[in-house]
């Protein structure tokens, strides 16, 4: 009997396992397809009701008892096979082949011990006829010999199944030896063809028999009566056709002319035959060299015949079957049939690894009819190949029309809506397999695919993120801030209450929620759904962008790779380059809506610049996979886009501060100092992420734009310059005290501007220290520059330096001290217009003046100890009355 390839030792050993521990030997196990029909209505059978099953005979031996079952055993989710139900073949009662069905492959089993009879049966489909019958006989087989009894069989033709069990019973192999006992012979090839041969009468047959014993009035015992009465009947008429002849004249002679004739040709052949028996025994010597050389021609038919016999083998291998050939050549793509084409792809691409020289001999691999064979394989592989491509490309674009059509799928005025792709990819997960066959079967063709998707999707997600940025810009509630901060000619207190801008940061933050997750989530679908060999898309544990999305695991399309045998090494590099180009067909074009979003972002406020910097570089860290190639790029040219906005903000305000150069003449601070720290403060808030280096770089050009605009500023009145300085640098460090504590670039810039500070207040009070004493100080100073050529002793002697010229340089200094220090006081007020400043300045010139005072008096005292002069005590307790 043919063996099925729906029975195989790999299913034998799943069964075996599946009812381990149960002391049954499986018989038979075999793969069919379950379904269920309607009691008293034609039901068409559909592939889409059935559900895979296997059907396994068991057999159980209990000393002289033997119990046979039959089991349906079901795949589980994970493709192991696990008990569903259990017969018993001593209930079975009727076995009926519907007739609904053309191909005759579909049964139904009626057991006498179902709770309830109203229930229709499950009706079994079988892959052919072959599979039918050797199931069907040897459930019959071991119903008679192991239980002892036969069910009912309708529907069947028994002569059918005799002339088919006769024709495979030589090629019938044993499943497996059963358990030692009275079973261990049930089902054997030799019982096999008894049972049909027995069964070889009908039961219309039997009941014409009856009716001829009826006509004679006998039973069905008496078979010698009946046989010796029929003899006679045959005998008598024998007689009567004799008698019948004879008295036909004419016949006669006719008979007798034939007989005469009839002697002449004996007479004839008599001498034909000497002739003969002469030519004969000169052949029999050509006879025997004859023998010899057939002797040789013998040895050569059974050689022939082994080979004959190799090369059917070969054939049946290289035969292709009709329904898979009608499925690749012909066949529909649509969702119910995926399952036949998955078939026919698997069955195709066996046939073409059994063709290669590693699985077949290679003595044979150059036959031609290898070749033929291999060549219409190929024919096949490039007809499905090609339908599966023009079909999957018509697919992909109707399913993006469709949606593109349905204006409910995107964002409308007064509603966002975020893009929901879980349907389009559904759709798509359907063919997945598919695309992975295809791929085994030529990868050339995934090419084309690949860039028929993206062309198709790229345009859904371009709509989508356009009418997503149009309808956030609309919706978005936001006042526009002023670009001019550091102008001198706008108000000192323009920018004090700007007005709150967070949403536009808000809105720029949700357009990258909702689209860098999806963008990621389509790069890893298509990655997966198009076959590229590249690295999961998020890291094992982690997740895109440090939040759990809806559409975890969406892209796991629950396929195995074809080609795990397959080398992976050095395949990489080259599928992330071609998955990198394919993204970008997938993905270009979609910067453009960010772009607009982040140019409208930033004519209302481009401070705004700072927070979403910070926020786009917190989503560019979280994009570490292969996958998400295309949305780094995307993510980086959007902070590069900030970058620029926000640097041609910092360089207008620069332009902005340099202008004040071309005031004739200004006094007191400038407009920009405090408003830089304004801008300073307003800028930390918005401070997010990596964004620091941003704003420092800022405080950076800023600042020192600031400064050089301030000294050249104060070099165009060089008399009030230091006056000038102080107060600016003062007005700095005040106004960025709070801030300079916090931030380290600010703080390098306070310490900078202290020292400035420091260095204009130590030079304005010297000049108003000078102006006001300035005979008292030079002579001070021509003693010393004198000390470093002369001793001492005779610098009184030097022309100008006599005692008497002290006295008179003493008297006109110093007589109405308290006048002449009055007057340095209003010195200093005059022209400051930062009053704050006055007091720490006045203790400043007082300490300075008492300084210089006191090196004074140590000159005279050294030089002129003998004359008398106001001691330094005298000297501050004056100025600290005043």
């Amino acid at each position: 009997m043919a063996k099925s390839s729906a029975d195989d030792q790999e299913l034998r050993r799943a069964c075996e396992a599946a009812i381990e521990g149960t002391k049954q030997s499986v018989v038979m196990s075999i793969r069919v397809a379950k379904s269920r029909g309607i009691w008293g209505k034609t039901h068409k059978l559909g592939r889409d009701m059935a559900k895979p099953r296997v059907l396994a005979l068991s057999v159980k031996s209990k000393g002289q008892k033997t119990k046979a079952f039959l089991r349906v055993l079901k795949y589980s989710t994970g493709g192991v096979l696990e008990p569903a139900k259990l017969y018993k073949l001593k209930h079975l009662s009727k076995v009926e082949v519907l007739t609904n069905d053309p191909s005759g492959c579909t049964f139904t089993l009626g057991f006498d011990n179902l709770r309830s009879q109203s229930v229709a049966p499950p009706q079994w489909t079988m892959r052919n006829i072959d599979d039918r019958n050797r199931l069907l006989l040897c459930i019959l087989n071991i119903c008679k010999d192991a239980l002892g009894h036969l069910p009912k069989v309708v529907g069947i033709d028994v002569v059918e199944m005799a002339l088919w069990a006769k024709e495979n019973t030589p090629a019938v192999t044993n499943q497996g030896n059963m358990q030692e006992g009275p079973a261990a012979s049930t089902v054997t090839e030799r019982d096999l063809k008894v049972t049909v041969e027995k069964e070889l009468v009908s039961q219309a047959e039997e009941e014409d028999m009856e009716a001829l014993l009826g006509t004679y009035v006998m039973g069905i015992g008496e078979a010698e009566a009946f046989s010796e009465r029929l003899k006679r009947e045959l005998l008598a008429l024998e007689a009567a056709n004799v008698h019948a002849i004879l008295e036909s004249e004419p016949l006669i002679d006719e008979v007798l002319q034939g007989l005469e004739a009839a002697t002449n040709c004996v007479d004839d052949m008599d001498e034909w035959l000497g002739i003969f028996n002469v030519k004969l025994r000169h052949m029999r010597e050509d006879i025997e060299s004859i023998e010899t050389r057939n002797n040789k021609l013998e040895m050569q038919s059974v050689n022939n015949r082994a080979l004959i016999e190799e090369l059917d083998k070969l054939l049946l291998g290289l035969r292709v079957p009709s329904e898979y050939a009608a499925c690749l050549t012909g066949g529909l793509f649509d969702e119910a049939r995926m399952l036949q084409n998955i078939e026919a792809c698997e069955w195709l691409a066996g046939a073409l690894r059994s063709l290669d020289v590693p699985n077949l001999d290679p003595i044979y691999a150059n036959m031609r009819a290898v070749k033929e064979k291999r060549a219409e394989l190929e024919k096949l592989k490039s007809t499905f190949v090609r339908r599966a491509s023009e079909f999957l490309r018509n697919y992909f674009s109707s399913l993006v029309e469709f949606m593109i059509s349905d204006k409910s799928y995107f964002s409308q005025r007064g509603q966002l809506k975020r893009p929901d792709h879980a349907d389009l990819r559904y759709k798509c997960r359907t063919y997945a397999r598919l695309l992975q066959h295809l791929k085994s079967l030529d990868k050339n063709c995934l090419g084309p695919l690949r860039k028929a998707y993206c062309d198709s999707l790229n345009l859904l997600l371009r709509r989508e993120a356009r009418e997503f940025a149009n309808e956030l810009r609309a919706s978005t509630k936001a006042s526009r801030n002023p670009t001019v901060w550091l102008e001198a000619s706008a108000g000192s207190g323009q920018n004090v209450n700007a007005a709150d801008t967070s949403t536009v940061s808000e809105a720029y933050a949700k357009m990258l929620t909702i689209f860098i997750p999806l963008l990621v989530d389509e790069s890893s679908f298509f990655a997966h759904f198009m076959c590229f060999e590249v690295p999961a898309l998020v890291p094992p544990g982690g997740t895109a962008n440090g939040d759990k999305s809806d559409d975890t695991n969406d892209d796991d399309l629950g396929i195995m790779d074809i080609d795990d045998n397959d080398s992976k090494a050095g395949k990489n590099s080259g599928e992330l380059a071609a998955l990198n180009e394919s993204l970008q067909n997938l993905l270009d074009g979609i910067q453009e809506d960010f772009y607009a979003v982040v140019d409208w972002a930033y004519k209302i406020d481009p401070l705004r610049c700072i927070s979403m910097h910070g926020i786009t570089e917190r989503y560019l860290s979280g994009q570490k996979a292969d996958a998400a190639g295309f949305v780094r790029l995307l993510l980086g040219d959007l902070e590069s886009r900030i970058s620029m906005q926000f640097s041609r903000f910092v360089d207008e305000a620069c332009h902005q501060i340099e202008r004040n150069e071309r005031n004739v003449r200004q006094m007191g601070v400038l407009s920009y100092i405090p408003r830089f720290a304004t801008l300073a403060t307003r800028m930390e808030q918005y401070i997010q992420g990596q964004s620091r280096d941003l704003v420092d770089q800022a405080y950076t050009k800023f600042v020192s734009i600031m400064f050089v605009t301030l000294e050249k500023i104060a070099q165009t009145e060089p008399k009030y310059a230091d006056l000038f300085l102080l107060e600016n640098y003062a007005a700095f460090q005040n106004s960025l005290y709070d801030l300079a504590n916090v931030v380290p670039t600010l703080a390098k810039f306070y310490h900078q501007a202290s020292e400035a500070y420091e260095q204009a207040c130590t030079r304005h009070i010297s000049m108003i220290i000078y102006y006001q004493f300035e005979r008292l100080f030079q002579f001070a100073r021509r003693i010393e520059d004198l000390m470093y050529t002369i001793p001492p002793e005779e610098i009184p002697f030097q022309l100008g330096l006599a005692k008497m010229d002290l006295r008179k340089m003493l008297k006109s200094s110093l007589s109405g001290l308290d006048k002449s220090i009055t007057a340095m006081y209003k010195k200093l007020q005059k022209n400051m217009t930062s009053e704050e400043l006055l007091p720490s300045l006045w203790d400043k010139c007082k300490k300075e003046f008492l300084d210089k005072y006191e090196s004074f008096a140590q000159l005279v005292a050294k030089i002129y100890p003998t004359e008398t002069i106001p001691t330094v005590v005298e000297m501050r307790d004056l100025l600290a009355s005043m």
